[in-house]
């Protein structure tokens, strides 16, 4: 919609430095390529293209609060995450294995409905990742085939675990 409107109305914004005042989201979905992400979503580094998976996006139709999820989070002890650094599917994979969400637990506990969709991604035979996404409620998992992905988002909306979901090829540059 920035994009948009910068040029409908020929402003000629400094767009990036817009961004990071609409929300800790906007400059990733500015810049429209994988990125590491940083501070409160407004550092992106590039990071290496992603493998050719499928994703499902799927939403258990509840609100969750940004702030109320960061007030509930409980930042654990240790390392931080890893740096990501792949070059196929098997290191990208691995990467979010040793990756982790740490808004998780406190979004499941602020909207329960988000664990038992997250649990039916994990769950399907062919899902070879899940996660909920940034402070939530929505949540992805990654597929390498379209007809499984499409499957997976049929199951959970059919079960009633997500109000809206989708499969989608993941984008790789």
């Amino acid at each position: 919609a920035l994009v948009l409107l910068d040029r409908m109305w020929g402003t000629r914004a400094d767009l990036a430095a817009i961004a990071p005042t609409l929300g800790a989201d906007v400059p990733m979905c500015l810049a429209g390529k994988p990125a590491r992400v940083r501070g409160v979503g407004e550092v992106l580094s590039p990071v290496s293209p992603l493998p050719p998976l499928h994703v499902v996006l799927a939403n258990p139709g509840v609100s969750v609060s940004t702030v109320s999820v960061f007030a509930a989070c409980r930042l654990p002890d240790g390392p931080p995450p890893p740096e990501p650094d792949w070059t196929d599917e098997a290191g990208f994979l691995a990467f979010l294995g040793e990756a982790r969400n740490d808004l998780e637990d406190a979004a499941m506990t602020i909207a329960p409905a988000i664990a038992p969709l997250l649990s039916a991604l994990r769950e399907d035979a062919n899902c070879l990742f899940a996660r909920m996404t940034g402070s939530g409620a929505t949540c992805f998992g990654l597929f390498r085939d379209p007809a499984p992905a499409q499957a997976a988002a049929d199951a959970v909306r059919n079960a009633g675990l997500a109000r809206w979901s989708v499969a989608a090829r993941l984008e790789t540059d």
